[in-house]
């Protein structure tokens, strides 16, 4: 059996390589579709700052604000003030049309998996990344004895 950090690599290829594959007919990726994600979320106006926040797991800071100037190059989201992102009108009806296509995906994602063992496994996924995030530092090496 492979170790979980491989397939937790791998999950997050597909992932993104199937989500950018489906989201490319609404000409999205799947970390601008998070971006629109987090702005919707917050009422439909968010601070740049704070998609960076809430995505900081997802990409470094590069990447995010290439995904930010995406959204609203395309026309998924204005600036109402420096620093902030609202969705677009138009933004929020087609980012409602990509969401019914997001539900298929997941289904697809999904199949053949019960919801207590998808709540599972984001449970002990959850779990290690905080023994983790907890951890005060590098792991001890065991003391040789005599």
């Amino acid at each position: 059996m492979k170790p979980i950090g491989y397939w937790l690599n791998r999950t997050d290829q597909a992932l993104t390589r199937s989500m950018d594959e489906m989201l490319g007919q609404f000409g999205l990726t799947r970390l601008a579709w998070q971006v629109l994600n987090v702005v919707r979320d917050a009422s439909g106006t968010a601070a740049d700052s704070d998609v960076r926040a809430v995505l900081a797991a997802h990409a470094d800071v590069a990447v995010l604000d290439a995904a930010i100037r995406s959204v609203l190059a395309d026309g998924w989201a204005e600036r109402p003030a420096p620093g902030r992102l609202a969705l677009t009108s138009g933004g929020s009806r087609r980012l409602g049309e990509v969401a019914e296509r997001v539900d298929a995906f997941r289904e697809q994602c999904t199949a053949g998996i019960s919801q207590e063992e998808y709540r599972t496994a984001v449970l002990v996924l959850e779990r290690m990344t905080r023994n983790l995030e907890a951890s005060p530092g590098p792991i001890p090496r065991p003391s040789s004895r005599p």
